[in-house]
């Protein structure tokens, strides 16, 4: 793993709803790194910061000050059209719905993005072909959301998060509507992405699934207030209680 390039850095992160007396600080500082071929997952009870952290690090949302930079571009620096580009071109999200259109195929779900980006039908589905076959599910193409499980479907949205170019995925919660055992297969799905050079930001509560992590960042009211290998995230767990 490189350790000279981050894919994504958040450098003094700061996100505020609102102002005054009612101002909710949601990330106060965040400072974070995560490297090609890296999962990093985000730990903390309800209302830390995880998701604010996760929608700030993609650019759905802004950061009220601080930096956030994916390869080399400060996403503070762009209008919103350049950052729905880079967002489309180089950032993909899994959420714990899936956000799958029913009256789409696998493919044509998959292909979506590479479509709306301005590419033609029949090379963009051909993409989407592929990466469904390194999620083992090249057999589901032309099937529908409804006829699929859970955990296909899930497969089906990390696909779709790293078709062309896209290099970082962002995954909130993407074991929550799922059981035990399929979770562990989404997890397997993404660790091995990240292990063929993708990068990974994973929110999630349950301390299992963050062993598939390299790293685990757990927040506390808007502040990172511990990181470790994902060889102790019980430890972590029951250090910031």
């Amino acid at each position: 793993m490189s350790v000279s390039h981050p894919a994504l850095r958040l450098i003094d992160v700061h996100r505020t709803h609102g102002g005054g007396e009612a101002a909710v600080h949601a990330l106060r500082g965040v400072s974070l790194e995560v490297f090609p071929g890296e999962l990093v997952a985000v730990m903390g009870p309800s209302g830390s910061g995880k998701s604010t952290l996760l929608n700030v690090a993609g650019g759905l949302d802004r950061p009220t000050s601080g930096q956030v930079v994916i390869g080399d571009t400060d996403l503070t620096s762009l209008d919103a059209r350049a950052l729905a580009k880079l967002r489309r071109r180089r950032v993909g999200f899994v959420f714990q719905d899936y956000n799958l259109i029913p009256s789409l195929t696998a493919a044509e779900n998959v292909a979506l993005p590479l479509e709306l980006d301005g590419e033609r039908a029949r090379p963009a589905r051909r993409r989407a072909r592929e990466a469904l076959g390194l999620m083992g599910l090249m057999e589901l193409a032309d099937r529908y959301p409804d006829a699929m499980s859970g955990g296909q479907q899930q497969r089906v949205a990390i696909a779709r998060a790293l078709v062309g170019t896209r290099r970082l995925v962002m995954a909130d919660e993407p074991t929550g509507a799922l059981d035990s055992h399929t979770g562990e297969e989404v997890l397997r799905v993404l660790r091995q992405r990240c292990d063929e050079g993708a990068s990974g930001l994973l929110v999630t509560h349950e301390a299992r699934y963050a062993g598939w992590a390299d790293r685990v960042v757990f927040l506390r009211d808007g502040v990172v207030v511990d990181s470790t290998g994902s060889d102790r995230p019980e430890q972590l767990l029951h250090a910031a209680r």
